[in-house]
């Protein structure tokens, strides 16, 4: 056992991983080996770790230094006021919500949405109305949002008060951005955005665009994900002027009283960059990237995720900087997986059926070409498994709010027990993701027979323990 378990960790990653399609975006601190105005940034972000000392302003009132970044970065998105978050893209969510709605309130919400959104959602004990999100069968992966879905409840609940969209899903997929803006402002919704990965987005003619540009109300990005920026790191961009005093304190109160001055420099520097030099780097990144995707057409048993699979649905464009691979039917993405990393390359994710990679300018022509030659040499024959496919059900019905759930006495059953009941956590199978209950809904068979499903391929669920899970106890 090491002295420091971290760094030992740490020194074995490096050495058995140096090829990185993965998070984040500065690809082991390649996008930080440049000079800026005669500087060395990557040496001056490891001395930069202090605190509010004279000259260095404070991220909790602004007035020199870090005020002009935050305007520069409101500048560059064109939004109304721009923050820079060092507790990452949650804090920006937390506050998002916090600052927009109040309790009681109606909430749209994608189904799939990241975990910090339905915390927020009960901390801030809204009344949440989830939206379907369209699948894809042959890729076997979740698209966007149902927009005929989306019009359907708004017909129906005419008091709803804000919507929360991701923009753009893991899978880069992006939703029709522009038509729910222009749906939700003629009945007075509000547009919230997790647009986490989607901080590069308007940098390039191939990229979606930028989503303030698209009129949301509050976007949160972040800047880690794809931008040379450090973990940790994101912003939050207003563009609703009347919120601004409540987002300042809900900022202000989600963020820490110590924050990290090498986040701040990182996602200063990470501003600066797509402004000065985005264009021109992605435009390398998706020439390598169009050369790597017509090697990969020679090979039988993958394909790769395009603009084509969004034909049919309410999906209006994808990330090509984001490449998604997906296997052939019979073909084990964890082997997969386990295999690249054994050839010194990880990829982001995967689920059943695909492999996710996050690219970014930083990565080579070298780590492409190391990536196409290890898949040419992979003998299928050793990744051979069962592939597990996304079974397509209805939402539940909904007996409480998730936060009057999350107050209420529970206890535990097994699983068939539970049918009838209603549940008292979050239930969500990893892969894909989404949840097949939150707390608060009801139990039927159906929900039962899918967790079993999943529980018999080896998938991994977050809210069941021992063949277990929790139930509001009924008061008698």
């Amino acid at each position: 056992m090491s002295d420091i378990p971290m760094m030992s960790a740490l020194l074995k990653y490096n050495k058995e991983s140096n090829s990185l399609f993965c998070i984040p975006g500065h690809k082991g601190g390649k996008g930080f080996k440049r000079k800026v105005q005669k500087k060395n940034i990557e040496s001056l972000i490891l001395r930069s770790d202090l605190t509010e000392v004279e000259g260095l302003d404070n991220l909790h009132n602004p007035k020199g230094a870090i005020k002009e970044a935050e305007e520069l970065l409101a500048q560059y998105y064109n939004s109304t006021k721009s923050y820079f978050l060092v507790n990452g893209s949650t804090s920006g969510n937390m506050a998002m919500i916090f600052s927009s709605l109040e309790e009681g309130d109606k909430i749209l919400v994608e189904r799939n949405c990241h975990k910090s959104i339905f915390n927020a959602i009960i901390m801030r004990k809204l009344n949440p109305i989830y939206l379907v999100n369209q699948l894809d069968k042959e890729f076997n992966a979740p698209l966007g949002i149902d927009i005929s879905n989306l019009k359907e409840i708004i017909k129906e609940h005419k008091d709803i008060k804000a919507i929360i969209v991701t923009y753009p899903n893991y899978y880069g997929v992006c939703c029709n951005l522009e038509y729910i803006v222009k749906v939700c402002k003629e009945n007075d919704i509000k547009v919230l955005v997790d647009a986490a990965h989607g901080a590069h987005f308007g940098s390039h003619p191939m990229l979606p665009e930028n989503p303030l540009k698209l009129g949301v109300d509050m976007a949160v990005m972040s800047a880690h994900k794809t931008l040379p920026s450090l973990t940790q790191s994101a912003y939050l961009h207003v563009n609703d002027e009347s919120l601004i005093e409540r987002v300042d304190f809900y900022v202000s109160a989600f963020l820490s009283t110590s924050p990290s001055y090498m986040l701040m420099l990182s996602m200063d520097y990470a501003r600066w960059y797509l402004k000065e030099e985005g264009n021109k780097s992605y435009e390398e990144l998706f020439s390598r990237i169009e050369l790597f995707k017509k090697d990969l057409s020679n090979l039988k048993f993958l394909r790769v995720l395009d603009r084509k699979q969004l034909i049919n649905s309410n999906s209006t464009d994808i990330d090509e900087s984001r490449i998604v691979i997906n296997l052939k039917e019979g073909l084990s993405t964890s082997m997969v997986e386990q295999y690249l990393r054994k050839n010194k390359i990880q990829v982001e994710m995967i689920d059943a059926s695909n492999l996710i990679l996050i690219p970014s300018p930083f990565n080579s022509k070298e780590d492409f070409k190391k990536l196409y030659i290890a898949l040419k040499d992979l003998d299928i024959k050793t990744v051979e498994g069962k592939q597990l496919k996304i079974i397509d059900l209805p939402i539940p019905k909904q007996f409480m709010m998730p936060f009057e759930a999350f107050k209420k006495a529970k206890h535990k059953v097994l699983l068939r027990d539970a049918i009838g009941e209603i549940s008292a956590v979050n239930i969500c199978p990893y892969p894909p993701g989404v949840p097949i209950i939150v707390m608060g809904e009801l139990i039927e068979e159906n929900t039962v027979e899918m967790i079993e499903y999943y529980l018999s391929n080896n998938i991994d669920i977050i809210g069941v323990k021992e063949g277990k899970i929790d139930i509001i106890t009924k008061e008698y």
